[in-house]
């Protein structure tokens, strides 16, 4: 480690803050290449032609490989140095970002997803682990949300992908955010460590402090309250692809809306209901802790039980502003999970396997979420409203609700007062 480095991590509570400002920037150039490649989609067709299943196959194949890897990606991250895996993958997505704009055909286009799919599935697991290494008292969940505030930002910054390849080229916008990655993790190499301090927990005697791969799986299918949590996770997933996969259409045939009016409504309202959402759940249950031993537990519960008649009311109403109402209270609280479910596992499983659960359940919202929207898909071409659709998915987020709240903290798995 640099000096400078070792400068900076001697003021704890600092540099605690500084690894989740850090880990942002890379959640957003993460997030930012997903999106990216869907808003240049006129430009990359006109130099590789293709048909839309091999569009549509560009996401599936980056999906498939993202989620079957978490899994794998969480155990490297629990069984190694997280910083360096980190950094490895961010230097991974750079080059691969970079050798993106350089394919010249299909194929060598859906080898960059894949490729890219096997580096960002080592980042997710891996950040949130080091970001509760850290932060493991009253600052837990916030510093989670903001992490997954600056994967938003991301997310809602795509467009830049589609202005790049309209002014200049689709190559060249690949090109510059391979380099910008390259760029950060050298400066990622000289600032960003794993926090060496003493574990949470003391383990008894003779359970290995690093098990293998099956071994923790094995451990974790067996944990009860870690399996409503996939279970609830898995279902928030469905209702998430089908609503970020559906609105902008819902808005245009319900309210005979315009292709870039349903874009404004569907993406920058609900983003930044979002963004607020996934930072309010963080401040929330970081608060409350001081009085509810359950509070990163029951606040997205409640988070859950307004998100779903949210949905209901939006999908149920032809009153347009009612709507965006509905959809933007469902996107504010809806977030509140996510703020807090890498919290939630640091109360329910060892900290060995806190990444390779993670993982897991990146695997798991992977899978059903392409599911759903395959089923979504497969309903629309049954003439089924999307209405009735998002009114099923409401009644699916109050399931959700009901198994958070039979999830369990594990009173053996100690909690650190600290930052």
């Amino acid at each position: 480690m640099s000096d400078f480095a070792l400068k900076l991590s001697g003021n704890r509570q600092f540099y605690a803050w500084l690894v989740v400002g850090l880990l942002c920037v890379v959640g957003c150039l993460n997030y930012l290449d997903r999106i990216m490649i869907t808003t240049m989609r006129v430009s990359i067709l006109e130099e590789i032609p293709m048909t839309d299943a091999q569009f549509g196959l560009l996401t599936s194949v980056f999906l498939w490989v993202y989620g079957l890897l978490s899994p794998l990606a969480g155990f490297l991250a629990d069984r190694f140095n997280r910083s360096r895996v980190i950094i490895a993958s961010l230097f991974v997505w750079s080059i691969v970002t970079w050798l993106t704009g350089r394919a010249t055909t299909f194929e060598e286009l859906l080898l960059t997803r894949a490729l890219m799919g096997i580096s960002e599935a080592c980042y997710i697991p891996a950040a949130l682990a080091l970001i509760v290494d850290y932060h493991r008292g009253r600052t837990r969940s916030l510093a989670t949300g903001i992490h997954m505030g600056g994967i938003m930002i991301g997310q809602s910054l795509g467009f830049l992908g589609g202005w790049l390849a309209e002014n200049r080229t689709w190559n060249y916008a690949f090109a510059v955010f391979g380099l910008i990655g390259l760029a950060y993790s050298v400066v990622l190499l000289g600032t960003l460590r794993d926090n060496k301090e003493e574990s949470e927990e003391t383990l008894p005697s003779g359970q290995p402090n690093k098990p293998g791969f099956l071994s923790s799986i094995e451990d974790l299918i067996k944990n009860r309250s870690y399996l409503l949590s996939v279970a609830l996770w898995g279902l928030g997933g469905i209702t998430s692809w089908m609503v970020v996969g559906w609105l902008p259409t819902y808005y245009m045939e319900q309210f005979n809306l315009s292709q870039s009016m349903a874009g404004v409504y569907a993406t920058g309202y609900f983003h930044a209901a979002s963004l607020a959402g996934v930072l309010a759940g963080g401040f929330f249950a970081d608060r409350l802790t001081k009085y509810f031993s359950r509070a990163r537990i029951l606040v997205p519960v409640v988070g859950l039980l307004v998100a779903g008649p949210g949905i209901f009311l939006a999908s149920s109403t032809t009153i347009l502003n009612l709507a965006i109402v509905g959809f933007m209270l469902y996107a504010f609280t809806r977030y509140f999970l996510d703020a807090n479910m890498m919290p939630i596992l640091c109360m329910i499983v060892n900290f060995r396997y806190r990444a390779t659960a993670y993982g897991l359940l990146n695997m798991v919202s992977c899978i059903v979420g392409g599911i759903g929207l395959y089923v979504g898909g497969a309903l629309r071409d049954a003439d089924i409203n999307l209405g009735l659709m998002f009114r099923v998915a409401s009644v699916l987020l109050l399931l959700c609700a009901g198994l958070l709240y039979l999830v369990k903290p594990d009173k053996a798995i100690g909690q650190v007062p600290t930052t």
